[in-house]
């Protein structure tokens, strides 16, 4: 993929509509690269957790263009390549693979990230009655250095239908149940940047396991 970032800092300079039409074939150019990247990673995801199903690059991809309508930020592009790999692709509720290409703020992320009313409540269910099984997962060592901790943003109290009083009521406080692993631009040029994909995203599914039995998945 190189063309992909020095594309995104250029972008970055000159987010105006101009400029991306005069430049639209780096664009092109640089998406491509991306499509060819997660066709490839796709596959290679299956062989362990092949719930994702066999996805098309372009059902898991982000349109660069923003929704400029409720946003201060009139800048009409995203800065970034993104792709979401999961059971149905970008739109996915359940928990899978996400891939995020910004010049210095590349990362790999999976977990659930916003579940909505009913999704939200079966997961925080879920961690009620099965806290000892995932607190397993999120505090061994390995987990530790490979993401640190759950990411996202949490409630001030208690969730309504669940006791004040549970011992693990920090996790039902989170309305975010994300993992992210950060990595460098240089990263993104190593000859083993798909082995690297691979690894860290193996070692999220025990956690989008636990998250999509939560959700339903299989039933």
């Amino acid at each position: 993929m190189k063309n992909v970032l020095p594309f995104l800092y250029r972008l970055k300079e000159n987010n105006n509509r101009d400029w991306f039409h005069e430049n639209k074939k780096l664009f092109e150019v640089a998406k491509e690269e991306v499509e060819d990247f997660v066709n490839h990673l796709i596959p290679q995801i299956n062989t362990f957790d092949p719930a994702i199903g066999n996805l098309e690059a372009k059902k898991t991809m982000f349109r660069i263009y923003r929704d400029v309508r409720f946003s201060k930020d009139k800048t009409p592009y995203k800065t970034f390549f993104g792709a979401y790999m999961a059971p149905g692709g970008r739109k996915s509720i359940y928990a899978g693979y996400y891939l995020h290409i910004e010049p210095g703020g590349s990362f790999l992320a999976g977990g659930s990230h916003r579940p909505q009313g009913e999704n939200l409540k079966k997961i925080r269910s879920e961690i009620y009655y099965n806290a000892a099984e995932l607190k397993a997962i999120i505090n061994s060592s390995d987990f530790k250095r490979d993401f640190g901790k759950i990411e996202g943003e949490k409630l001030k109290r208690p969730p309504v239908g669940f006791p004040k009083d549970f011992p693990d009521i920090e996790l039902l406080k989170f309305k975010d149940f994300t993992l992210f692993h950060r990595f460098e631009d240089t990263r993104l040029a190593t000859s083993d940047f798909n082995n690297f994909c691979l690894e860290v995203f193996q070692k999220m599914k025990p956690f989008n396991d636990f998250m999509n039995r939560a959700l339903g998945m299989g039933e």
